[in-house]
């Protein structure tokens, strides 16, 4: 039987053209898609799927804003695929908290995302042993640095004043005034030095934080995580994110080496130099090295640097466009504070209406409208929908900060969301840079220098 047969698959392999190869592999590659794209029981529904591309969106628009629309056609939960990532998007303020803050363990590891994995590998893309490790590390070493948070703010601030002053009352383009100051305090923290805001090394460091940010965001980035293979091998803006990063992490590694060579046993200055007493200790179980010390260094400079600076910026905006707002704002700075101290966080508490105008602010600025992407260890079940062990999540913050059943006019800048009585009121469902467990000075900052900003002059 064999040899009968043999001579038949022979001749027909023999009279096969290239172009029949091709169409016969190409067939075989579209039905590998299908079978692995299918989505599976009872998983979140989502728009059509189409071969190798997965959901079609307009890359042209920001994918929160993209994401959005799909709520209306298909509720607060549903499904989405590019290229070879699918996600489970998740929206409203119940939903998310069922994901991010009862079954945080079940969704506590990130997602593979060629972007994260390749950029950051600290803090923001680690995941189990290694991530518990560092997180609390990090934590820690920045509670026992001898300078507070609070200290650096407000040395800062007088800078920043200083800075604004010297406009002379002209008109002037705050941006980069604002995000030298708020970056200066986390490299304070992490690198024991301030920048002058007119260094042009500093600025260069600002631009390429900005640059790569803006690009993992954009289109050519959603291009790269969905198909980086390809992607790798096609010119275009998204080859900058990898060269920018480059020249961030060359310049961490500079200051790391300094710190290498002056440091003291005796002394803390900062973050780096914490981080370099860990790895002497030697403990050859522990994941404490210099590769981890520079990722977590540039997810400090990162995140210590673009929410908080943003936030600040949209506060001034808020500020111009509703001076009436505003000017209840400074009459209340006036009185708690005046105008011979510095603001103290614990200001705060006297503070209800300020405190009400920063969380619109947050709440409408929306500065962080997806959270980072998150992953499922086990499978588990949302709204009823089975999601297996290893789903990407997209918790979409967009959808609380905006969501109709829980702000009373939520499209409209209204502190009153926040008050009661005249008193600060609590809203649970504010969340303007994640649920769960982040790293919190990011708000911190906003609050001081927001204070400060408003204290020092009026927006006219």
């Amino acid at each position: 039987m064999q040899l009968h047969v043999w001579p038949i698959l022979t001749s027909l392999w023999e009279k096969l053209t290239v172009q029949t190869l091709l169409l016969i592999l190409f067939m075989f590659l579209l039905i590998a898609d299908h079978v692995k794209k299918r989505r599976p029981k009872n998983f979140p529904p989502g728009p059509r799927l189409f071969p190798f591309v997965g959901t079609i969106e307009d890359f042209k628009q920001p994918i929160h804003l993209a994401l959005q629309k799909l709520v209306d056609q298909y509720g607060n939960i549903f499904s989405v695929q590019f290229g070879n990532l699918t996600f489970v998007v998740v929206n409203g303020y119940q939903l998310v908290k069922e994901a991010l803050v009862h079954q945080a363990e079940v969704f506590s590891d990130r997602p593979h995302i060629p972007l994260l994995r390749e950029i950051f590998k600290g803090l923001i893309s680690s995941n189990g042993h290694i991530w518990r490790q560092q997180r609390k590390f990090v934590l820690s070493a920045l509670k026992s640095i001898s300078v507070s948070f609070e200290e650096r703010i407000q040395e800062e601030s007088r800078y920043l004043a200083e800075a604004i002053e010297e406009e002379k009352g002209q008109p002037f383009d705050p941006h980069y005034k604002i995000n030298s100051a708020v970056s200066n305090i986390i490299c304070s923290i992490t690198f024991g030095d301030r920048f002058e805001y007119h260094s042009s090394q500093f600025q260069e460091l600002l631009h390429l934080l900005a640059e790569t940010l803006l690009l993992i965001g954009s289109m050519w980035g959603q291009l790269y995580n969905a198909f980086p293979l390809l992607m790798r091998w096609v010119p275009g803006p998204h080859n900058k994110i990898f060269k920018h990063w480059e020249k961030l992490k060359c310049f961490v590694n500079g200051v790391i080496a300094k710190h290498k060579e002056d440091l003291n046993p005796s002394e803390t200055r900062d973050f780096i130099d914490c981080y370099l007493k860990e790895i002497k200790k030697d403990d050859s179980i522990s994941c404490f090295n210099e590769e981890n010390l520079l990722c977590c260094t540039l997810d400090l400079f990162l995140t210590g640097t673009e929410t908080a600076a943003t936030t600040i910026r949209w506060a001034l905006l808020y500020m111009a466009a509703y001076p009436k707002i505003q000017e209840r704002v400074q009459k209340e700075i006036d009185t708690v504070i005046g105008q011979s101290r510095q603001p103290m966080m614990d200001d705060k508490e006297n503070m209800p209406y300020t405190s009400a105008v920063l969380n619109e602010v947050q709440r409408m600025g929306n500065v962080v409208p997806i959270n980072v992407p998150r992953m499922a260890t086990a499978d588990t079940t949302l709204a009823g929908f089975y999601v297996p062990k290893g789903t990407s999540l997209i918790p979409s913050l967009t959808s609380i900060m905006f969501d109709k059943n829980v702000w009373e006019t939520p499209d409209t800048f209204n502190p009153e969301h926040f008050l009661e009585n005249g008193q600060f009121r609590k809203r649970e469902a504010f969340l303007p840079f994640s649920a769960g467990k982040f790293l919190p000075h990011a708000s911190f900052q906003c609050k001081l220098f927001f204070t400060v900003f408003i204290k020092k002059m009026a927006v006219n």
